[in-house]
């Protein structure tokens, strides 16, 4: 249990973060559209995050990778945490738009950080135990935020649910402190600086490890081209919900709420199954069935349909997100980390404002639900090709191999 002690301090702590964030992302939403009545201004919050991983994802994990990942990550949470306060006394929404473009620059550095960070931290046997406890933390997170939101917007607006996000950044980042040093004093904190040059070399090795890890890199391709797909229809979550369902701002919040305890549950049977299960169930089926879940929640036609998709949606999906960020960790070399995931989200970055961009746009000329359900058939097939990769008898073992490495 000792060993577990830095890992639970870095869970309670992203867990704070988490929970913030959906405390404050339901607010969002709803005082957006309801402010201007437009699924284009709703989609407006889902391509700011692209777009600041374009802006900084060329450079950023030459950065990551030469720097010490704990106090990178300090800094990030206690910027996120002062730009987030300052929300509330803003009025226009072009200032908001502006401000969360600023926050998602300095949190674009957080993911791949965290991600080279618990590679070091935990012990490779203990990742998918590690990232299902994550999931779990997440999908906690994802049941208690939206419900707390409600409240909260019932009773004192949606100033006060950005405040209490900003103020989780500020408890992650002393979470963090206490956390243990696995970096030492790197390039950059002794105060060399990132040449074009070493941007180049930075690209290179990159280009070199792609080449090497041709089956890691299709798995990844199909995996993220899914993934893609559901980013952009979540874009249009709240309108396909609100305009074609006809639901209220309540019922809105109830199936999030609801769809929380079912990511809830699977998070907490994919962490109890993490040593049974193979990894690539977590993987592939995950992922199939995530799809799958997509499709079930455009082609419903009434809360209670829509619900159970949603609430399907969350138990499956905890399963794909612990099964890829363990097969992440565990292929990519932890020398590069930040590189690949900087370089890897700036291209997602890219095809993620195209999709979602492309979805609003035939969403204005065609039914939402036709569009959406067209969609939903793209991801399933690239998950089917996934699946059928990875169960392929001449590439089972390359999943076998890896579950070894975790089990030690």
């Amino acid at each position: 249990m000792k060993s577990w002690k830095n890992p639970i301090l870095l869970l309670s702590g992203i867990g704070v973060s988490y929970l913030g964030n959906w405390i404050y992302l339901i607010a969002l939403n709803v005082s957006i559209l309801n402010l201007t009545g437009s699924a284009a201004a709703v989609a407006g919050l889902y391509i700011i995050r692209p777009i600041a991983t374009l802006i900084t994802n060329t450079w950023s994990g030459s950065v990551i990778d030469r720097v010490n990942k704990r106090r990178l990550m300090i800094t990030i949470d206690i910027v996120r945490g002062v730009f987030i306060f300052i929300i509330p006394f803003i009025s226009s929404l072009w200032s908001i738009y502006a401000l969360l473009l600023l926050i998602n620059i300095a949190g674009s550095f957080f993911g791949p950080s965290s991600s080279v960070y618990i590679t070091k931290l935990v012990p490779p046997e203990n990742r998918k135990r590690f990232n299902s406890m994550m999931s779990l933390t997440s999908s906690g997170a994802f049941l208690l935020g939206p419900a707390i939101s409600g409240l909260l917007i019932m009773s004192v607006g949606t100033d006060l649910c950005i405040v209490i996000n900003a103020i989780t950044f500020f408890v992650c980042a002393g979470f963090i402190y206490l956390l243990p040093d696995v970096d030492g004093d790197l390039e950059i904190a002794e105060g060399k600086s990132v040449s074009m040059k070493t941007l180049l070399n930075d690209w290179k090795a990159v280009r070199e490890f792609t080449k090497t890890a041709k089956f890691f890199i299709t798995i990844y391709i199909l995996f993220q081209s899914a993934v893609l797909i559901g980013y952009s229809l979540d874009s249009q979550e709240v309108t396909f919900i609100k305009q074609h369902l006809d639901l209220t701002d309540k019922e809105y919040g109830f199936i999030t709420s609801l769809t929380g305890a079912g990511a809830l549950g699977g998070a907490a049977v994919a962490a109890a199954l993490s040593r049974k299960l193979p990894l690539a169930f977590f993987v592939g089926g995950g992922l199939l069935l995530s799809t799958i879940g997509y499709l079930l929640f455009y082609a419903s036609v009434d809360f209670i349909t829509a619900t159970s998709a949603f609430v399907f949606l969350g138990f499956v999906m905890s399963f794909a997100n612990a099964g890829y960020a363990t097969f992440f960790q565990n292929n990519v070399p932890v020398a590069i980390m930040g590189r690949f995931g900087s370089i890897a989200e700036m291209v997602q970055g890219m095809v993620q404002i195209v999709l979602t961009l492309l979805l609003g746009l035939m969403a204005d000329w065609f039914s939402l639900q036709t569009v959406c359900i067209a969609f939903c058939i793209i991801g399933i097939i690239f998950a089917a090709v996934l699946m059928m990769t990875i169960f392929t008898p001449s590439k089972a073992q390359y999943f076998k191999e890896n579950e070894k490495s975790m089990t030690g």
